[in-house]
């Protein structure tokens, strides 16, 4: 710092004055007095007295600053050299001196002039002008260079002075100018480390991690800039010091003079505070590196931190989005996949928050300067990974109570079910006799036990278990399967009393409930009369109709839906009716999402695993590009119903009177069960053709079904004619209210409904008429009856073809057209019998009359054509069935005649 200070103050360097110093008229030569005094030599010089004065200042002032303070302390020893020269040039030179000399002086040796006279003159001069000369030092004149060995040794003399003092003035200007040069660099290095050091000091710490990485680089090639320059200043050092010493080196005999001996240690000095300020700097470096990479740390820490954090945050709010808890076994199956999904899906993430957080944590431990920063941020990561995984235990174990209370109550309502099957295939003609009361007594309980097998026999038991649990909806559903379970054990309760009764005493007869309206006895229905188009959709759906089952006494009901007959008909029909409208709502709601499972089960589980790469191989040859045909527009059937009717008729639960406007704004809709049944036949074809496949047995294993497909595309069929029986029971709960009116309109829409599809199912099975049927006209009635035929060219008289046997015709009445047709019925492959039609007439509309009343018979009429050159008498199975066909046929007419006018 010293040696900093001194180049500081000084006004002059060897390198401003070379020219000046290269005249040498004055020399620092090195040599020292026998008090340690420095030597400044004035050498002869010729032109001394025409130095300028400021070149002459310049040069004396910067010799004076060359040696130490401690050695210029004591003063300096002036030598002044004149022996070739004259008196004045000794006058000169001392007048010179001392007016100009810059520092103390001890001592002026002056060599006076060989020359005989001149040293007289000096002499005499020196005596006469002393005192003019002002200096407080003592001026000697010598004659020669033995007197000035008196005074000063021989070895702190140059040769010049007959000493041994080795002095190169080239030399001395050369390590000067090295030295001086060294010292500027050193300073100058030190300058530029102090200043990086401010800058660095006063560096901000930025906010993201590219800045910082950007900044630390910068930082760390400034660094190794200002390293490099640290290696050269002190090799440049190392190499000076070497040459300073490179007589002694070169001979073990040489020594410094004092002033190398102070330039080694100047250049020694300079060195230890490049040592020093590079140390300092290295220590300053290394803390501000430290903290920089700590930042970068911090930086990376935060970014991955929001990263996690946002993917953490998106996954907390999935999953409070999982709020649904399932309302039936499907759907809590769907949601437990989902929930899987989700915590696989959450599984990276949380990986990598634990990890971020051990990371964090790391850096606290390593003394990181942002520790207030970091440890906030792994609490939280922690804290939102164990709330993902506590919310992820908490929704399995609600997931978990809810499948199983699901599968407890699909077991109870399967329970009921299979129950209310049961009392309804129980023919009750046969339970007239003792012994077949006792039978069903029997079999009743039999079907009792299996409930404590399921634990069944406290039906609320499993209700109260998850009642904490569990929203205000499954309650709800699970009450009602509670109130189902009840009302199937009123009814076995009451139907054991009924058996047990019969088989104590013979009981007179019951009346057998006749599967059709023609063969039962007369009910009034409201306003409404139910067309036969029902049971011949019935017979459609595979279930009793005319057949033995029917005659044998089974319940009318079980020919509509087979064995999926409900509890709310059977409650209906075979028990006093108690059931308010809200419970025959809830009867339409409940089945029609088990229809809405059955039917997407069907999709998915069958049709859309004809697409299966998998399966392909076990999809016979027939059966390929065939699935619109097997499966028809049933996709367009789910659609309907899960995404619309099904959430309509759910709104009427709390208002049962707009049940009726569900079914008038949706008529259009239903529409599309014509497509579905006229698409039956060839479904039904295929399926015979393809039904035992290793296919579908593998599907029907997957699904665990245990009906097969066909069983389960009857479904549409059947649940189409659900809805006319739920709405007459809906009419006889709410007979006389204000729905009463908007009830009527729906039941006869939904009837019209069923007859468009039954007639359409029957229109496609027309075989042998040459036109198309679809340019006749809409399909108006359609129905088989005893046809007779009469021509003019034939009988006389009406009255004699009764003695004739009648014609069994199927009458397809069209707008345009009435085509008579014959039924065939065949068997296929030892399934069902199938009806086609075969045509054998037809009549344009245009050209008929009609007759009511024939003599003789009230369910007759008659239609003759071209002017009754052929005549048509036709039976109905009876007068109302007649009086709608004429209706409809003067509707024909009128409408034809108002269409002439």
């Amino acid at each position: 710092t010293d040696e900093i200070m001194q180049q500081e103050i000084r006004p002059l360097v060897a390198v401003d004055i070379i020219e000046q110093l290269h005249r040498q008229f004055a020399i620092l030569s090195g040599g020292r007095g026998k008090d340690g005094a420095p030597i400044i030599t004035f050498p002869e010089f010729a032109g001394f007295s025409e130095i300028p004065d400021d070149d002459f200042l310049n040069v004396v002032t910067y010799l004076t600053s060359i040696p130490s303070l401690e050695a210029a302390s004591i003063g300096f020893i002036i030598i002044i050299d004149r022996r070739r020269d004259k008196w004045s040039a000794v006058k000169a030179s001392l007048t010179r001196i001392a007016g100009a000399f810059p520092g103390n002086l001890q001592l002026v040796f002056v060599l006076r002039p060989s020359r005989f006279i001149q040293r007289a003159i000096a002499d005499i001069g020196i005596k006469l002008y002393r005192d003019d000369f002002k200096m407080k030092v003592p001026i000697i004149m010598l004659n020669s260079v033995s007197d000035l060995h008196g005074y000063i040794d021989k070895s702190q003399l140059t040769r010049e002075l007959g000493g041994t003092l080795e002095y190169g003035h080239s030399q001395w200007i050369h390590h000067r100018t090295a030295i001086e040069n060294f010292a500027m660099t050193v300073k100058t290095t030190a300058q530029m480390l102090q200043t990086f050091g401010t800058d660095l000091a006063e560096t901000e710490l930025p906010n993201d991690v590219q800045c910082t990485e950007e900044l630390l680089s910068s930082h760390t090639d400034h660094h190794s800039k200002l390293k490099d320059e640290l290696k050269l200043a002190v090799k440049q050092g190392a190499t000076l010091l070497t040459c300073i010493r490179e007589p002694v080196t070169r001979s073990a005999n040489s020594k410094l003079s004092p002033d190398e001996l102070e330039n080694v240690a100047t250049v020694e000095r300079l060195l230890a505070q490049l040592d020093e300020t590079e140390k300092a700097f290295d220590q300053f470096w290394t803390k501000h590196h430290l903290k920089l990479e700590q930042c970068l740390q911090l930086r990376h820490f935060e970014h991955d931190f929001r990263e996690v954090k946002l993917i953490l945050d998106n996954l907390m709010e999935t999953q409070a989005g999982f709020a649904d808890i399932g309302d039936s076994v499907t759907r809590v199956e769907n949601l437990l996949k989902e929930q899987k999904h989700l915590e696989e899906k959450g599984q990276e993430p949380l990986e990598k928050a634990q990890s971020l957080a051990l990371h964090g944590e790391q850096l606290i431990q390593n003394n990181h300067y942002a520790v207030d920063s970091i440890r906030p941020k792994c609490v939280e990561l922690r804290r939102i990974c164990d709330d993902f995984t506590n919310e992820t235990k908490k929704k399995y174990d609600i997931l978990g109570k809810s499948l199983e209370l699901h599968k407890q109550l699909d077991k109870a309502s399967q329970w009921c079910e299979a129950g209310i099957y049961l009392l309804a295939s129980q023919a009750v003609d046969k339970c007239q006799s003792q012994e077949g009361a006792e039978t069903a007594l029997v079999e009743i309980e039999k079907f009792l036990v299996t409930a404590k097998e399921h634990q069944l026999s406290n039906p609320k038991e499993f209700y109260n278990q998850f009642d904490m649990i569990l929203t205000p909806e499954i309650k709800a559903n699970a009450q009602r399967i509670v109130q189902k379970l009840e009302d199937v054990q009123e009814m076995f309760d009451k139907r054991q009393v009924s058996l047990k009764k019969l088989a104590a005493k013979q009981t007179r007869p019951v009346q057998p409930v006749a599967p059709h309206p023609e063969s039962s006895p007369k009910r009034a229905s409201p306003k409404i009369t139910r067309p036969a188009a029902v049971e011949n959709l019935g017979e459609f759906c595979g279930a009793p109709g005319r057949g033995p089952a029917a005659q044998n006494g089974n319940h009318a009901l079980c020919h509509v839906e087979g064995r999926a007959g409900s509890a709310m008909l059977i409650h209906h029909v075979l028990l006093p009716s108690t059931s308010s409208c809200h419970h025959i709502i809830n009867e339409l709601i409940e089945t029609e999402r088990v229809y809405v499972e059955e039917l997407q089960s069907i999709i998915e589980g069958y049709a859309s695993e004809m697409d299966n790469p998998s399966l392909v191989h076990l999809i016979p040859s027939a059966l390929q590009n065939k699935k619109e045909v097997l499966f028809g527009n049933l996709p367009e059937i789910y659609y309907f119903h899960n995404r619309i009717f099904l959430k309509e008729i759910e709104h009427c639960i709390e208002n049962p009177e707009l049940l009726a406007r569900c079914f008038l704004k949706r008529k259009e809709d239903l529409q599309i069960y014509e497509k579905y049944c006229q698409n039956k036949p060839r479904s039904e074809a295929l399926w015979r053709q393809c039904g035992d496949s290793i296919f579908f047995q593998e599907c029907q294993r997957k699904l665990d079904h245990k009906l097969s497909l066909d069983a389960y595309l009857l479904k549409p069929v059947q649940r189409i004619t659900k809805y006319q029986l739920l709405l007459k029971e809906m009419l006889k709960c709410s007979k006389n209210s204000e729905g009463t009116a908007e009830l009527e309109e729906a039941l006869a829409t939904v009837l019209d409904i069923i007859k468009s599809v039954n007639d359409s199912m029957h229109q496609i099975a027309i075989t042998g008429y040459e036109g198309d049927v679809s340019e006749l006209g809409k399909l108006l009635m359609q129905g088989s009856f005893n046809v007779w035929t009469d021509h003019k060219k034939g009988h006389n008289k009406v009255k004699d073809l009764a003695r004739f046997k009648p014609m069994q015709r199927h009458l397809f009445l069209y707008t345009k057209m009435l085509l008579f047709c014959k039924k065939r019925e065949e068997n296929t492959d030892g399934h069902e019998k199938t009806a086609s039609y075969s045509f054998k007439n037809s009549l344009k509309m245009s050209t008929v009359g009609i007759t009511e009343n024939v003599k003789g018979d009230n369910k007759k009429f008659e239609i003759w054509y071209n002017g009754r050159e052929e005549v048509y008498i036709i039976q109905a199975s009876s007068v109302e069935l007649k009086n709608t066909w004429i209706s409809e046929i003067r509707k024909v007419l009128t409408g034809q005649l108002e269409a002439c006018r």
